[in-house]
């Protein structure tokens, strides 16, 4: 069959490279000058260090398949992802740990000192949190709150956190243990010689065409037997219905020579100071060695017309607008969409992979019964 990829991303070049493998004919396009997408990563000019162009990507994940996959692509070098973050004129450890409760406080405290410290603290009386404010204010009060995620959730989300739902902070951000590793996932590592070269390795098969700095448009989708598109959903149809919401990042990137702040990303978690982080991109090859180093402040604001879209705010005016997306994508014959963009949803590396696996197989299954592909292998209202 003849096979149509729009995105050269993971979710792109990984359903292609299935596809490929299975003895079909695969293009995949891309409107920017390079694969990988958001996840690109090339070494900087000036410093040599190996920079994530779109800002920090770290690879965790808990599915063993999709780790060895990547890994047969490109070796990955070991990695644990230590957050810190500046606030009220400290540095303290993230996600909040022991270590950061007993600093922030003062005290000295034990496990289950510390945890009988902090529901001290919480406010109780919320029964059922509905915003992220009251998640917070119920699980670790007013001071925490205010000195790790009021500010640097205002700055990232645009709007005050008491409109934000409470599923955003879905899961208790607390630790009472000393383990500052940000993530709890049993695989996690940093790709030796970055991103861009494991996609490269994915695409990389007779059977696959990849066209750069091409647009695609709804016109060809009658020439192909199917089409996978990891485009913006709206996009798609022109953004006929309107806009669905996105924040987009702004980076400002200085260079310096030794190391700039001691570790790869440091956050910012008072509104006063306008950037959310700044990320070292030399502290994320811990394995190479560079006297010169490139740093990026990184702004958040509301994604434009002409910005890239990265974090889907999926609010209620959203979710409605999405509902319409999906019920005119359901009606499109011969098209899935995938990814990030196509399902609007924030979507880890680890996560797009398998879903980018499972859609592939899914196809082939498809195509063996003799049966249409779904405009969507995962629901965009899941």
């Amino acid at each position: 069959m003849n096979i149509l990829l729009v995105g050269a991303g993971f979710s792109g070049a990984v359903i292609g490279r299935e596809l490929a493998e299975a003895g079909h004919s695969v293009k995949v396009v891309d409107s920017r000058p390079h694969v990988a997408g958001n996840c690109f990563t090339e070494r900087d000019s000036e410093t040599n260090v190996m920079s994530h162009i779109y800002g920090p990507h770290i690879f965790h994940t808990d599915d063993k398949e999709v780790w060895e996959y990547v890994n047969k692509y490109s070796p990955f070098k070991p990695y644990v992802n230590r957050v810190k973050t500046t606030t009220q004129s400290r540095v303290y450890s993230l996600p909040i740990n022991l270590h950061t409760i007993n600093q922030f406080f003062g005290k000295a405290m034990r496990p289950d000192e510390a945890r009988e410290f902090i529901e001290s603290k919480a406010d109780v009386s919320i029964d059922d949190p509905k915003t992220f404010e009251e998640q917070a204010l119920r699980f670790v009060g007013g001071e925490l709150y205010e000195a790790f995620f009021k500010g640097y959730t205002q700055k990232q989300w645009g709007c005050h956190p008491s409109e934000l739902p409470a599923s955003i902070l879905k899961r208790l951000p607390v630790r009472f243990n000393y383990n500052d590793n940000y993530f709890f996932h049993r695989y996690q590592g940093m790709p030796e010689h970055g991103y861009t070269k494991i996609v490269e390795s994915i695409l990389d098969h007779k059977n696959i065409k990849v066209s750069l700095n091409t647009s695609f448009t709804k016109s060809e989708v009658p020439e192909f037997d199917h089409v996978f598109y990891s485009g913006a959903l709206d996009g798609y149809f022109d953004y006929e219905l309107g806009r669905l919401g996105y924040r987009t990042l702004d980076f400002e990137r200085f260079t310096c020579t030794g190391d700039y702040q001691g570790c790869a990303v440091m956050n910012y978690g008072e509104e006063s100071v306008p950037y959310t982080r700044i990320s070292e991109h030399k502290h994320f090859s811990p394995w190479e060695e560079h006297k010169e180093s490139v740093c990026y402040r990184e702004y958040s604001r509301a994604c434009g017309e002409n910005d890239i879209p990265y974090y889907p705010i999926r609010l209620v005016e959203e979710k409605e607008l999405l509902v319409k997306y999906v019920e005119l994508a359901e009606m499109v014959d011969g098209v899935t969409f995938v990814g990030r963009l196509g399902t609007y949803r924030y979507l880890d590396m680890d996560v797009t992979i398998r879903e980018a696996l499972d859609t592939a197989r899914e196809f082939l299954v498809c195509t063996q019964k003799g049966k249409q592909m779904p405009s969507f292998f995962v629901s965009p209202l899941g």
